[in-house]
């Protein structure tokens, strides 16, 4: 562990055991939270970053096993939990087990025990954490392909913003990589081994996905707190409600939130990224975005270029994506030749670094062959399913008048994207550069069904 100082919480109505156990493992380089009670442990758990969790079963509130199928319904909560009680039976130990505590601890505590059981906990903790930094390191997800000027500059200033915690907005077109430069802003920071979390909101459930919700005993755990120690990743922003910003931004600005439908208060400790587009300044201007939201989010802001604004580095991104596709599709090897090389080189990219590898991955697990001939790659980026063909056919733009014609080819033109996008509306809008609350009602309007 280095000189790494684990957290752990101790949850116990003795007094005298919690001050016990705290000197113990205050004495081996812990840092030790006591709770007498599970409303204490709740209010610990929600405001510090744990590693560990030391729970009696019997305490006079909530008992532990029931904090515990509270806790591990979370979907963020993969902090390990010891189990301790001087009551249990052995059926108890073992339904703890099943729901998820690491181990079990009868009282009167052992010390070698105790101290050879936390230590392994934590061990076995501080490497799970360190396997998921490694395979999305390995898979290519934390470090921009790049040789280009503009790759050299930002990855150096994402070094610099790595060092602070000010909440970060990249503004650019779709596909041009927002996620990907997020993820290597927080591999180079302190929060490297924290939680990445990549939200793209629904309209109609904006606040719940972003601060989760408690309804009839059950609790959903949002965005902002499977975030916790780490970085939230906000894309598609402008479609929330009026009383969903001002949440947000209150929750920025205080360092707490609440649950829907809940009454207790829990931290807000992660860094925010978001993703922009121009529209979402257009829709500050329109009013339909509270400013003081956009400027707590934009503390800093990057603009990040277009790929053929950088066509230099198409090259090496071909290279790296085929690479990855032999090693995660386990697709034979193919390369491009260099008459499709060069068109590759001269191509507009509307759909930027996303839809570079997706061509990668089409000619590479579609085609057959050593090289990947320019045809091919001409076939790959133009080819259009076999209804919207048949729809594009009939169509006779200029014997109509301009409204019918503009509508017809707006049909035409998103029901292709459409099918070329598995019929998925985020995919789609990522496609054609269109923001998603504008996409749903132009898709309702032409009677595009999802």
């Amino acid at each position: 562990m280095g000189n790494y100082k684990a957290k752990i919480l101790v949850v116990d109505d003795e007094p005298d055991i919690c001050g016990v156990v705290q000197e113990i493992l205050q004495d081996e380089g812990y840092i030790v939270f006591i709770a007498k009670n599970a409303e204490e442990a709740r209010e610990i758990k929600n405001s510090e970053y744990l590693d560990l969790v030391l729970l009696d079963i019997w305490m006079p509130d909530t008992d532990g096993i029931t904090l515990l199928k509270e806790w591990v319904s979370g979907v963020s909560f993969s902090v390990p939990v010891i189990m301790m009680s001087g009551h249990a039976t052995i059926d108890t130990a073992v339904d703890a087990t099943k729901l998820g505590a690491y181990g079990f601890l009868e009282k009167p505590l052992s010390l070698a025990r105790l101290l050879l059981t936390v230590q392994r906990a934590i061990a076995a903790y501080l490497l799970q954490r360190e396997n998921k930094g490694l395979k999305r390191k390995l898979a290519g997800n934390t470090d921009p392909v790049g040789r280009s000027e503009f790759s050299k500059r930002i990855k150096q200033q994402l070094k610099q913003l790595s060092q602070h915690d000010a909440n970060l907005m990249f503004v650019g077109e779709h596909g041009v990589g927002k996620e990907l430069y997020a993820c290597f802003l927080q591999s180079c920071s302190v929060h490297e081994e924290g939680a990445f979390v990549n939200v793209s909101v629904e309209q109609e459930r904006a606040a719940v996905e972003l601060f989760g919700q408690e309804h009839a005993g059950e609790v959903l755990v949002g965005a902002l707190e499977k975030a916790q120690g780490g970085l939230l990743f906000l894309s598609d922003i402008s479609i929330i409600d009026a009383n969903t910003q001002y949440k947000l931004l209150n929750a920025l600005k205080t360092g707490v939130f609440m649950r829907v439908g809940g009454t207790q208060k829990i931290n807000a400790d992660f860094r925010v990224v978001t993703s922009a587009t121009d529209f979402l300044y257009k829709e500050v201007l329109a009013g339909r975005f509270r400013q003081d939201l956009y400027y707590v989010l934009n503390e800093v802001e990057l603009q990040l270029e277009p790929l053929r604004e950088h066509s230099e580095d198409v090259p090496t991104l071909l290279n790296f994506y085929i690479d990855f596709f032999i090693q995660y599709e386990k697709v034979a090897f193919r390369q491009f030749s260099m008459p499709a090389l060069n068109y590759l080189r001269n191509y507009a990219w509307p759909g930027n670094v996303a839809e570079l590898k997706n061509l990668v991955q089409r000619v590479m697990i579609l085609g057959g062959g050593d090289d990947i001939e320019l045809a091919e790659v001409e076939h790959a980026l133009t080819r259009v399913p076999s209804n919207v063909k048949q729809t594009t056919k009939s169509l006779d733009f200029f014997g109509l008048p301009l409204k019918e014609a503009r509508e017809q080819f707006e049909k035409a033109y998103l029901l292709f994207h459409f099918n070329e996008n598995d019929r998925n509306v985020a995919k789609l809008a990522a496609a054609v550069g269109v923001e998603r609350t504008h996409l749903y009602r132009k898709l309702h309007a032409l009677s595009i069904k999802e």
